[in-house]
């Protein structure tokens, strides 16, 4: 499945209002860990067809940043029925995301 890029404009619809859980990665261009977290997105983007992945450019969209309290970054949050389930700070494996999500 392919990452949504999750704005201001479409959090509601893509996030709030899923019928399936999404994953959210916030995140920065010029944040190192972040360019390494990518690859394992899209993993989990095809791997997983029972969720939705996300990102948030947290320059772009500081008003989502500061709504979820990111202060880290990457940061991973997993939305249920348009709430967080579950929160990851720092560059996770896909092993360790996985797991901490119970996919």
């Amino acid at each position: 499945m392919e990452i949504i890029k999750i704005t201001k404009d479409n959090f509601e619809k893509e996030v709030k209002e899923s019928k399936q859980p999404v994953l959210v990665d916030f995140w920065a261009a010029w944040c190192g860990p972040c360019m390494m977290q990518g690859p394992v997105m899209d993993e989990i983007a095809d791997e997983y067809k029972n969720i939705k992945v996300g990102k948030i450019n947290i320059d772009e969209e500081q008003a989502l940043a500061m709504k979820f309290g990111v202060t880290s970054i990457p940061t991973l949050v997993y939305f249920k029925n348009g709430e967080i389930a579950e929160t990851l700070i720092g560059l996770r494996s896909k092993e360790q995301i996985a797991e901490a999500l119970g996919l």
